[in-house]
């Protein structure tokens, strides 16, 4: 690394540098529990809080090493400054991340997939610091956005520099993670928004959501230009989960299978009720879907999951080998790995459906704040 001269270095830099496999540690400075609000995922990673950075005569007894450059992290890019002029000052080569780890989880990364028959443009759009997944696609000069997030423009804007309008937005559930931005991408762009109508409700207590959707069900087809994506219902993470196939080349299969696991099906309290409904689903899978068919998920758990041009999605014959849950042989030993795969799930997760769902309003802070750290929705 030869250009660490500003003092700021951007999400977007920060991202290019780790992913370019540039040398650089990062040292976040936040206090040890302020970690699972989010981090930045790097090899050489350092949590030391600023008091004690700045107390100290040498920084390396950090254990940081000072002939390599620093990214200092911190909250919200601000007490980070204070301890990157120390650094500078002790002649060491830092710069402050800007907009700290709040910046970070918002950060949005486009990735250009082989594009399935019928489609001109596929991009993987992947939120790093969430582990969370959308997509767009691209097909004589329409564009649907899938699994947006509450950056919604990021996807319009992706399409307008394609020479494509947004003509809808759909998602393959309704997410617990994070908001979605569908709703608001389709007031705003005044297009269709697919949605399942059995997620359409809140999963906790049965109310009707507040939503304007375009209701879509088991062998239903969206059409985006020459593109045809067929709706499969694959309900166990969510009642009123879908999957888009798009021919016999790749299936968005949002949270019922990912990479290296599958979606848990705790998260509104009916596990027993839907963790067969996932089993169901998953026998449809394994025996009915083409295995050349790429499986794209919405969420992955760390970069093992990734392929090596950091894109995530593997053919689903390959993942019939390489994940567990899809070599379960019966029901009763899928429902024990079930049991032993769940853990508590998030406290925001429920405000979060709510909001999804239209019967809960959120502030910009208030959803930075619900939406921190990685994804919880894969089971292990």
């Amino acid at each position: 690394m030869t250009d660490m001269d500003g003092f700021e270095i951007t999400p977007d830099e920060l991202a290019d540098r780790l992913e370019g496999g540039d040398e650089l540690q990062v040292l976040d400075i936040r206090a040890p529990q302020r970690l699972v609000s989010g981090k930045v995922d790097a090899s050489r990673f350092h949590n030391v809080t600023g008091s004690q950075i700045m107390s100290m005569d040498d920084p390396a007894q950090a254990g940081l090493d000072p002939d390599t450059p620093v990214a200092v992290v911190c909250g919200h890019g601000n007490s980070s400054q204070s301890v990157t002029h120390f650094l500078r000052h002790k002649g060491w080569t830092a710069r402050s991340l800007r907009g700290g780890v709040a910046a970070w989880m918002n950060l949005l990364r486009r990735r250009e997939l082989t594009p399935p028959g019928g489609v001109d443009l596929f991009l993987q759009i992947d939120r790093i610091g969430k582990g969370s997944l959308g997509y767009l696609i691209v097909s004589r000069g329409e564009a649907l956005a899938v699994d947006p997030s509450r950056d919604w423009e990021v996807w319009r804007d992706a399409a307008e520099e394609a020479g494509a309008r947004l003509v809808g937005t759909a998602d393959t559930h309704v997410h617990a993670d994070f908001i979605s931005g569908s709703p608001a991408l389709a007031a705003g762009l005044g297009v269709l928004y697919y949605l399942h109508p059995d997620d359409a409700v809140y999963p906790y207590d049965g109310r009707p959501g507040r939503l304007d959707f375009e209701p879509i069900g088991e062998g239903d087809v969206i059409e985006v230009g020459d593109a045809r994506l067929r709706v499969h219902h694959t309900p166990g993470h969510t009642e009123g989960s879908v999957s888009f196939a798009i021919g016999d080349d790749a299936i968005l299969t949002g949270d019922f299978l990912f990479v290296g696991s599958i979606g848990r099906p705790d998260l509104a309290g009916k596990t027993e009720e839907w963790t067969g409904r996932l089993w169901n689903s998953l026998v449809t899978a394994r025996e009915g879907w083409p295995g050349q068919a790429v499986i794209y998920p919405a969420h992955y758990g760390t970069d093992a999951e990734r392929n090596a041009d950091l894109s995530v999605g593997r053919p689903l014959g390959g993942l019939l080998a390489s994940n567990p849950t899809l070599s379960i042989d019966s029901e009763a030993e899928f429902r024990a790995m079930v049991e032993r795969g769940i853990s508590q799930p998030p406290d925001a997760y429920p405000i979060i459906k709510a909001i999804n769902v239209g019967l809960r309003e959120t502030s910009p802070r208030e959803a930075e704040e619900l939406e921190a750290g990685k994804n919880e929705c894969a089971l292990g």
